[in-house]
């Protein structure tokens, strides 16, 4: 399958693009540097200059797709309205086909919001906490676009052994003694997965057309913040381990 990667360089899309290679399909990437090229590049793909800000630049890669994946974010202030832009060019070339065309966008778990002691499942109510609200809003107009076969992928927190994922900042913290920052509180539960595993689905996902809907992707549903902080404490053996809390996004 020839399949388009928007995002293919970041902490996830890297892991993705290497699955997807190993299994044998064609690989192309977008990106905006020379870097990013070569790491496409050394990991199977092939690289196509562009920029999600600019879809004319990369339409050609689209036309040529059979499948594309979108786990590109900006993480800018415009970063939904750069979002939508991709959203918009993917649309235009659906149009244009006999069959729909096959889509995996990456959503988050944060989509959820707070949900307590509750394991939050496809079907639970989506509460996105401001910062990602147009997120929500772009998966259900993929969702409905009748011209595309979409999957809306949600993972759990990401980790990974290569500077930590979503763990980075704490290691880094501790790793020079400061204190450990947490976000909201030490009672808040994670629920993780590792980047090769969730690579795996977005492999899985693509490979069967016949899969449309959300899918949560989670190894383990809720690690209380506080066991976290404990493991990374004792392994790095943190000698002031102090917490220091902070507001959610």
């Amino acid at each position: 399958m020839n399949i388009l990667i928007l995002g293919g360089t970041g902490s996830i899309g890297s892991a993705v693009t290497a699955e997807l290679v190993a299994a044998h399909h064609q690989v192309v990437g977008l990106c905006r540097s020379q870097a990013s090229a070569k790491k496409l590049t050394a990991l199977g793909a092939r690289p196509v200059q562009g920029d999600l800000r600019a879809p004319k630049g990369w339409y050609d890669a689209l036309q040529n797709a059979d499948a594309v994946i979108q786990v590109a974010c900006t993480f800018e202030d415009n970063m939904g309205a750069v979002d939508s832009l991709t959203i918009e060019a993917i649309g235009q070339e659906a149009r244009r086909r006999r069959q729909p065309l096959r889509v995996l966008y990456t959503g988050g778990c944060w989509l959820y919001g707070e949900t307590g002691d509750l394991i939050a499942s496809e079907t639970s109510a989506r509460r996105p906490i401001p910062a990602f609200a147009w997120m929500e809003q772009n998966a259900g107009s993929l969702l409905e676009d009748p011209n595309l076969n979409c999957c809306v992928v949600h993972p759990a927190m990401v980790y990974h052994e290569s500077g930590g994922g979503v763990f980075a900042r704490m290691l880094q913290q501790a790793s020079v003694g400061l204190p450990l920052e947490v976000w909201g509180s030490l009672h808040t539960r994670w629920p993780l997965v590792h980047r090769r595993d969730l690579a795996r689905a977005y492999r899985m996902l693509i490979e069967r057309p016949g899969l449309g809907g959300h899918y949560n992707v989670a190894a383990q549903s809720g690690v209380p913040v506080q066991e976290i902080l404990t493991e990374i404490v004792t392994r790095h053996r943190h000698a002031a381990p102090m917490w220091c809390a902070t507001a959610n996004m």
